[in-house]
């Protein structure tokens, strides 16, 4: 249950505890708090252990200068740990940091691995329910791995062929394609959803987890078919926070698992996983012609310097260049 907050203290004494509740209280989403505390450590660590409030710029410049230079860091990895001291001692520790001066990762970006339309098609075919299915919607819908595993039923409009994400990254909603070749296989998961829900009221065990404090707004919804993860576990799990035992949603690692060794059945020798899925949504887009900002709002990026990145993988280039071997 890796994406439910871990329950803290009511009165946090310990520096990692009051720096999760702050974060909580800025109402940031629960994986930017785990990253941002996760950074925040190694940092402490890097620096014997000091309190961040005995440190100066130049700590966090040596430490940004560490992951440059020393582990040649990607730029956006340099970028996350930048923006977690930034947050640290700006917002929560109220010290205000002049320009900080370091090396730059020069570890260059890499474009996305995609498949063709034919090897997503022959991936997904190796697959099995409900893997099938959620690769189907990770292509279909261009879906990141987290966001399919949290739909719940309430999530799918047919009638509008429309899917709602909710809280995805960077703690937004957003709406993208809901494909209608996939209509009959989804009611028929939200069917099995039905069943399984009915047994664990049988069982005494209906509930399913709200997430903020939607459960004391709408104490009935948790109990409704609607409010069901679209993938339940196979198993009863018990939340850290409540101790109540309920059926979550399937783990990412088992999904992975799945596309990993149907990667591999379908003999396609690629660096692909699951988010292969998202990135051949995107260029499947751009390659029926759709325009930029039209893919940017489907793919729910802040900004579109990062769907532009799929103009590069074009097979044709982004200006549509042909080889001359070709002519």
């Amino acid at each position: 249950m890796q994406d439910i907050p871990t329950p803290l203290p009511a009165k946090p004494e310990r520096f990692v505890d009051k720096l999760r509740f702050y974060i909580r209280k800025k109402g940031l989403a629960y994986k930017t708090e785990k990253t941002y505390v996760s950074w925040i450590i190694r940092y402490i660590r890097f620096h014997n252990k000091q309190h961040p409030s005995l440190l100066s710029e130049a700590h966090i410049e040596m430490y940004l200068d560490h992951l440059g230079v020393q582990l040649n860091a990607a730029k956006n990895t340099q970028r996350t740990a930048l923006n977690a001291l930034v947050f640290l001692y700006r917002e929560f520790l109220g010290i205000e940091l002049k320009d900080l001066k370091f090396s730059h990762a020069k570890k260059p970006q890499r474009l996305p691995v995609v498949f063709s339309h034919n090897e997503a098609i022959r991936v997904i075919d190796e697959l099995r329910r409900p893997y099938k299915l959620m690769a189907q919607l990770m292509f279909g819908s261009g879906l990141r791995i987290s966001e399919c595993i949290r739909l719940r039923v309430k999530d799918l409009d047919f009638n509008m062929n429309v899917l709602i994400v909710r809280d995805g990254k960077g703690g937004k909603d957003r709406s993208t394609i809901l494909p209608s070749v996939l209509h009959a296989a989804l009611k028929k998961q939200i069917a099995l959803v039905q069943l399984i829900h009915n047994q664990d009221i049988e069982d005494g065990f209906g509930e399913v987890y709200m997430p903020d404090r939607l459960a004391y707004k709408y104490p009935k919804s948790a109990s409704s078919l609607e409010w069901k993860f679209l993938f339940p576990s196979n198993n009863y799990s018990v939340d850290p926070r409540s101790d109540k035992t309920r059926r979550h949603h399937i783990m990412d690692r088992s999904v992975q698992r799945a596309v990993k060794a149907a990667i591999t059945e379908a003999g396609i020798h690629k660096h692909a996983n699951c988010h292969t899925f998202r990135h051949s949504f995107a260029t499947s887009l751009l390659q029926q012609g759709y325009d930029i900002r039209t893919i940017q709002k489907l793919l729910g990026h802040a900004n579109v310097e990062t769907t532009e990145i799929y103009t590069h993988v074009l097979g044709q280039g982004a200006s549509g260049v042909i080889s001359p071997l070709e002519r």
